[in-house]
């Protein structure tokens, strides 16, 4: 019982260090005019500590463009100041950060469990694609096919109807630690599988044709680490030789265009793309994955958050890929099944021209393996809560995603080649 108590009492020590890390800061919007203004956002950047929500780096700012960014607490008057004297249009998205933390938990789903309609922690979620298997063992599979830095399995579900020699689709979500609505988007499309199998007919008819690979979460270390120590982590939670700095942006990570341009170098940066292409074990058990499965992986969806954006290759070069015209007409019309439920407007495109160059995707990367459906999600919202979407919006989220990966998966069975 004592032990229990001293348990519990650290735990609550733990989440109140994180209740208190984020009182008083502000996420801040500026819009700059021209280079002058790109230059003065430059200069914020180098003086003091600026973590970029939107675009990932301080590099990729350009005129014209919307910039989201967190500064700590004790600057933001600083900031405030620095932007009003240099003139740079701005506004405050979140006025303190710690009362938008408080407020995401605005679930009515109050249980200690597992629930579809609230952000669930890693051992939640680890528990529940166990349970969904054992529940569904005509439907789902569980599989491990790596393990993460800090020695975590890697649960991957194969969702179908089992038959001969059938096509694959691959989807991931929790690339980014702190993308949370992201692994609740994964959850929920295998809820809704084995919900509406035998209701739904486009359901059933994906599931009898194809099957699915779910990976609900790739960065676990770094989702454990958001519900542990820090909110805003992005990164992987690995060390590599010669920096004190941890983790690598994953999603820079493989063997596309990498670390060409939109990547860092720099080990302390957010966007750092790794000592090398596959540096992680976690984007190696994916390529690894992905690289077995080549003949049968016939589209490759990877989701993110915040934007509302369907993005398809290529974000390491402003080519365009060879299918371009069809990949835009899939995002065009998945965009616009998406948008029938609640009215939620996406924009779609190549990555480069449509938000900005980033090589080393995983999106790119399964394109150039042969995967010519590859598809990036940036779901809700566009910046009023960013990252900390609150939990009512789950459902809603979820619901409209839906009915684009539906669509999606669709063409290509019935485009399979």
């Amino acid at each position: 019982m004592w032990a229990l108590l001293v348990l519990i009492g650290a735990a609550a020590v733990s989440a109140h260090l994180q209740d208190l890390a984020f009182d008083g800061q502000k996420v801040f919007r500026v819009i700059p005019q021209n280079d002058e203004q790109v230059e003065i956002i430059n200069l914020l950047a180098s003086n003091m500590q600026v973590d970029f929500w939107q675009p990932d780096s301080v590099t990729l700012v350009r005129p014209k463009m919307q910039v989201d960014f967190r500064v700590e607490a004790d600057k933001s008057f600083e900031v405030e100041d620095l932007l009003k004297e240099s003139g740079v249009e701005y506004r405050v998205l979140i006025d303190n950060l710690q009362a938008a933390l408080d407020a995401q938990f605005d679930s009515k789903a109050r249980t200690a469990r597992h629930s579809y309609e609230k952000y669930n922690n890693w051992e939640t979620i680890a528990a529940w694609t166990a349970d969904i298997a054992a529940q569904n063992p005509d439907l789902v599979s569980r599989s491990v096919i790596g393990e993460t830095y800090e020695g975590r399995p890697m649960y991957l579900l194969k969702m179908g109807k089992s038959g001969p020699n059938k096509k694959a689709i691959f989807m991931d979500c929790g690339f980014h630690a702190r993308e949370w609505i992201s692994p609740a988007f994964c959850q929920w499309f295998v809820k809704e599988a084995v919900e509406t199998y035998g209701k739904d007919t486009v359901m059933t008819t994906l599931l009898n044709s194809l099957d699915f690979y779910v990976l609900p979460v790739v960065n676990i270390d770094g989702y454990v680490y958001t519900w542990t120590k820090d909110r805003m982590w992005r990164k992987t939670r690995s060390k590599h030789a010669g920096s004190h700095c941890i983790g690598t942006d994953p999603n820079r990570n493989f063997d596309a265009g990498w670390c060409t341009l939109g990547a860092s170098k720099k080990p302390c940066d957010s966007t750092y793309c790794g000592p090398a292409p596959e540096s992680e074990k976690e984007t190696k058990a994916l390529a690894d994955f992905i690289r077995e499965h080549l003949s049968a992986i016939k589209a490759y969806l990877t989701i993110h958050s915040y934007s509302q954006l369907l993005l398809f290759p290529y974000s390491y070069t402003y080519n365009l890929p060879s299918n371009y015209e069809e990949l835009n007409s899939i995002a065009r019309a998945a965009s616009k099944q998406l948008a029938s439920l609640y009215n939620t407007k996406y924009t779609y495109g190549p990555g480069a021209t449509t938000i900005y160059p980033a090589a080393g995707g995983s999106d790119d990367w399964a394109y150039d393996q042969g995967i010519k459906y590859s598809f990036t999600f940036e779901l809700r919202d566009t910046g009023r809560y960013g990252f900390v979407l609150p939990e009512s919006q789950i459902k809603p989220t979820c619901e409209e995603t839906l009915l684009a990966v539906k669509y999606i998966a669709n063409y290509v069975l019935e485009h399979l080649y």
